[in-house]
């Protein structure tokens, strides 16, 4: 076997397999899957999905709940990853999770992808462990056929590339919540806040606020320089005739929403949700012996 790397073959296919992982959760995961905000064939979508797949983003039904859950209790103590709730739990921490929390349902919150055999098949149903434990199976048997038809130069650089783009999003969850981070173009009732270099590593995603203000959006660049890579893949698709439905609201780009650097802080009513949910937990009786 010949161990000298061919570093123009391995900074292609790195390249290559780093934008398509990457579209695989923006487009596939996260725009499409998660919040539904455009229509696309069948085909384009499990292309997408499964490019997101094999960077170790678990079961597309897992990813998409948890990411509902998210919008749905933003930076409160019910969110699933918010740093509000410790730096490192919002970034690895939640991933260690057994079993979703008692406000988190996927047979209600994700019926939509249940109904999916293919998506089913990849799920590992109430043990989110057992869920993970098949993505990263199916993500290294990946690698390990891509060595045997290829050889070793392509499959790693397919492994560092998934495992890379496999981190941008839990390093989008914690940064763009984190208002020192950002700017805020929307008064949303979070810390989402948009990052540059979040967007540039994400293909568009690290216009953070820009989709907590339209989560049901495909497009999260609002102004000229909020450059959206994963927003012009669907547009171009759109033109193809592979995505039928992208509506783009309109408030996103007249900015009539917009309350630009004086922004309302709304610390205070996130504090006063966290002050109720405490005061909730206190009111539930103490557990006493043993189960």
């Amino acid at each position: 076997m010949n161990l000298n790397l061919n570093w123009i073959e391995f900074t292609a296919v790195f390249s290559v397999m780093f934008l398509l992982h990457t579209f695989g959760i923006t487009f596939g995961y996260h725009r499409l899957l998660s919040h539904r905000s455009f229509k696309c064939i069948k085909p384009l979508e499990y292309f997408f999905v499964l490019c997101g797949y094999l960077a170790f983003e678990g079961s597309p039904i897992w990813w998409a709940t948890i990411h509902r859950a998210h919008h749905r209790h933003h930076d409160t103590p019910l969110d699933p990853h918010s740093p509000r709730n410790g730096i490192l739990y919002a970034h690895f921490g939640w991933l260690g999770e057994k079993r979703y929390p008692d406000h988190i349902d996927p047979i209600t919150q994700s019926q939509d992808l249940i109904k999916d055999p293919i998506y089913r098949l990849l799920d590992g149903g109430d043990d989110l462990r057992r869920g993970h434990h098949i993505s990263f199976a199916t993500g290294f048997a990946f690698r390990a056929l891509l060595w045997a038809v290829f050889g070793w130069q392509v499959a790693l650089a397919s492994l560092l590339a998934g495992l890379l783009v496999m981190q941008t999003p839990l390093w989008l969850n914690v940064v763009c919540h984190l208002r020192q981070f950002g700017y805020r173009s929307f008064a949303t009732t979070d810390d989402s806040v948009n990052c540059w270099w979040v967007a540039a590593l994400t293909m568009g995603e690290g216009w953070h606020n820009n989709h907590h203000a339209f989560p049901g959006s495909p497009r999260m660049g609002a102004r000229w320089f909020e450059v959206d890579p994963t927003w012009m893949l669907i547009a171009a698709c759109k033109k193809l005739g592979w995505v039928t439905v992208a509506n783009v609201p309109e408030k996103l780009m007249s900015g009539r929403a917009c309350k630009g650097s004086s922004v309302k802080d709304d610390r205070g009513l996130v504090i006063a949700q966290n002050i109720a949910a405490a005061a909730a937990e206190l009111k539930k009786p103490a557990l006493s012996g043993s189960r």
